[in-house]
């Protein structure tokens, strides 16, 4: 370590201060406020904080790598998971499918002898793998246990001399590892050929059956349905137009079709990737359902562990592009199916549009031959209107006589009516009016009867506030002499304390102690001090014994004290000063409940 440099070291201060700071300069370096510097203690303590602080990296480091370590664990687990649904759903599509195959075959063998050649033909796909394995697969895992079986033993046999003596030469074993090793090499490049040649002829075939299918399909898209052809129209015009529309409605799907095929062509010739690495990239993205919590985290995962040649940024942006292309994959099913629906509601307007055409065609010619008949029918008819109008005015002539004369009886009757309730009316009065009278009468003489009966109540009243008045002198008088015997009493016993006082006082002063002057004893010994002084009394002294007898509860009696046991848990649990301890320890009841006398009242204040 360098000595410090006392020209840059700056200290702020007071004027007050001077002195304190001129005293220990004028001292010196021997100054007792000053000691020198143990340079090798503070490199030890030095030491001891690197070593802290390398412990504290390890552990962090260690720490870390536990942590990516759990990660990694998460997130194989949750791959383990996705991998076991894919595997079952894989497996039953499979089952279902050779099912399904297997009873097509079933079916169709009866009836075509090229069925019966596909199931020679697997049976002896069959029997080649199994003797495949059997002279390829076999060997080798009786080789692999024979090898595990050779290691146990040489492990056993280690440190003793018989293993230079032992039945198996390891070089012959070398050898012949050797030679299976070049056998596999060699079975496995001639069925890597196969499968190459395999995969070229499966390819030229794809490439014709879609070439022949896509002009099958062109050719299908555009054709004009052969419903419409053969459609039964009267009107030539009407089904021309109708197969121009078919033709114009489908060469307008055909083109949005064609720029969708070339959207996809350009995505497919823009990527880079091979076919390998494709075909891994869509077998990952379909094992990972789309509705899967942190899906792309996932994918790409495990993308980066079977393509580690290619980045997160390429498989990001391949997947993008995956995306949008199956995105314009669902538009392009979505227009093929809008097609195909489209077509189906076409044709069937058509054909209505053309039965409707038919039966608008044999109406004219029905109504052609009909007018005649029609121009007749509607002469005779014309006549009958004519004769029913005729009838019709009549009738209504008679109907508006009829009509007059009801009126006329209705006014007459509505005016007797009226005559009826003007003299019904008048005796109603009358009868109202005999009614109040009566009810006016009835109540004059309640009147009277309430006079005399509130006359009655005044009289009793007057009488019973006589009866009162005297009833109160006599309370009064009562009351009065009560209180002059009370005053008595209390005189009287006022009397008797100061007697019992005086008796008191004198019984004092008979039994009063009266102690002799003695100065001698002021400054005697004590008994206290001469024990103290060990200097022995007249009687033995017995230190262990208690000054006072005690007449109080042991402790087994206070240890079965409920309160004191629930105070002591409470102590030990460190709960003892809480709220919910000052609440529930009042309300614990002693073992034995206390006298009514001696009940306490500390908690109830």
């Amino acid at each position: 370590m360098s000595e410090p440099d006392h020209g840059t070291f700056f200290n702020t201060h007071r004027n007050s201060d001077v002195e304190n700071l001129v005293i220990p300069i004028r001292d010196g370096f021997f100054s007792s406020k000053y000691k020198p510097v143990d340079y090798k203690h503070l490199h030890e303590l030095a030491a001891v904080k690197k070593m802290a602080s390398e412990k504290i990296q390890l552990k962090i480091k260690r720490t870390e790598q536990f942590s990516k370590n759990n990660k990694e664990q998460m997130l194989l687990k949750q791959h383990r998971q996705v991998w076991w649904q894919e595997h079952k759903r894989l497996s039953e599509n499979r089952q279902k499918a050779e099912a399904e195959m297997n009873a097509f075959l079933d079916e169709e063998s009866h009836k075509h002898k090229f069925f019966l050649d596909i199931k020679d033909l697997e049976h002896k796909l069959s029997e080649e793998r199994d003797t495949y394995q059997t002279n390829t697969i076999a060997p080798i895992w009786q080789l692999k246990e024979n090898l595990k079986l050779w290691l146990n033993e040489m492990q056993c046999y280690l440190s003793e001399e018989s293993c230079l003596k032992f039945k198996i030469n390891p070089v012959e074993m070398l050898q012949q590892i050797k030679f299976v090793k070049k056998q596999q090499k060699a079975v496995l490049e001639f069925l890597t050929l196969e499968s190459l040649a395999l995969k070229r002829e499966m390819e030229d075939y794809k490439t014709k059956a879609l070439a022949h299918s896509l002009e099958e399909k062109n050719g299908l898209f555009l054709e004009v349905p052969s419903a419409l052809l053969s459609l039964e129209c009267p009107y030539p015009d009407l089904k021309t137009f109708l197969i121009n529309e078919c033709r114009k409605l489908a060469s307008g799907y055909w083109s949005k079709l064609q720029e969708i095929d070339q959207q996809l062509e350009v995505l497919l010739s823009n990527t880079e990737w091979n076919e390998e690495d494709q075909w891994i990239f869509q077998a990952v993205i379909n094992q990972y359902p789309s509705d899967l919590q942190k899906r792309l985290k996932l994918c790409l995962d495990v993308l980066q562990r079977y393509l580690p040649h290619k980045s997160r940024h390429d498989l990001v942006v391949h997947k993008k592009a995956w995306d949008h292309y199956h995105f314009i994959r669902s538009r392009r099913r979505a227009l093929i199916l809008d097609w195909a629906q489209t077509r189906k509601a076409f044709l069937l307007k058509a054909v209505t549009t053309a039965a409707e055409a038919s039966a608008a065609h044999e109406m004219e010619v029905v109504l052609a031959n009909t007018r005649q008949k029609q121009l007749e029918i509607c002469a005779d008819l014309k006549a009958k209107v004519l004769q029913w109008k005729a009838q019709q005015e009549e009738a209504a002539k008679l109907e508006a006589a009829i009509a007059a004369r009801r009126k006329e009886e209705k006014n007459e009757k509505e005016r007797l009516q009226k005559e009826q309730e003007i003299i019904r009316r008048a005796q109603e009065k009358e009868k109202v009016k005999k009614y109040w009278a009566e009810k006016r009468l009835k109540w004059q003489k309640q009147e009277e009867k309430n006079l005399q009966h509130l006359e009655e109540l005044r009289k009793l009243m007057s009488e019973q506030a006589v009866k009162d008045r005297e009833r109160v002198k006599f309370r009064r008088a009562l009351l009065e002499k009560r209180l002059l015997e009370k005053k008595e009493l209390a005189l009287q016993a006022a009397h008797e304390e100061e007697e019992k006082k005086k008796c008191l006082e004198l019984l004092r002063q008979q039994v009063a102690v009266v102690a002799k002057l003695d100065p001698a004893r002021v400054v005697a010994d004590t008994v206290a001090s001469k024990a103290r002084m060990s200097i022995r009394t007249k009687e033995e002294f017995d230190i262990q014994k208690p000054l006072f007898q005690l007449h109080t509860y042991n402790e087994q009696q206070i240890i079965s004290d409920p309160r004191l046991r629930v105070e002591l848990a409470l102590r030990e649990a460190g709960l003892h000063k809480t709220l919910y301890a000052k609440e529930i320890l009042p309300k614990i009841p002693p073992l034995k409940l206390p006298r009514r006398d001696m009940e306490s009242t500390a908690f109830k204040m």
